[in-house]
């Protein structure tokens, strides 16, 4: 099983939260892109571009956040929170 955690911030507070659950068979990029979907679907947001800098802290970390910068659309909150909390 893959557990997404997915979090939104705004003024050092977390304003929503959702986890995602993936059970497929496939490889953890795809599982990655599919929590990321579901959760920008929940939070009812454009999906955010991978920049170089977001891609090298979720490769150390399991974690990254998504600032203004990641979205093209304005967004009303701090940065979006990804987090991995259970890989298989």
């Amino acid at each position: 099983m893959f557990r997404m955690w997915g979090k939104i911030f705004k003024d050092n507070r977390m304003m929503k939260d959702i986890v995602i659950e993936i059970d497929e068979d496939c490889n953890r990029t795809k599982k990655v892109f599919q929590s990321l979907n579901q959760i920008c679907l929940e939070f009812d947001l454009g999906i955010p571009m991978w920049l170089d800098s977001t891609i090298d802290e979720f490769k150390r970390h399991a974690k990254c956040r998504f600032t203004q910068d990641n979205f093209i659309e304005q967004i009303d909150f701090d940065f979006l929170e990804l987090h991995v909390i259970e890989e298989d």
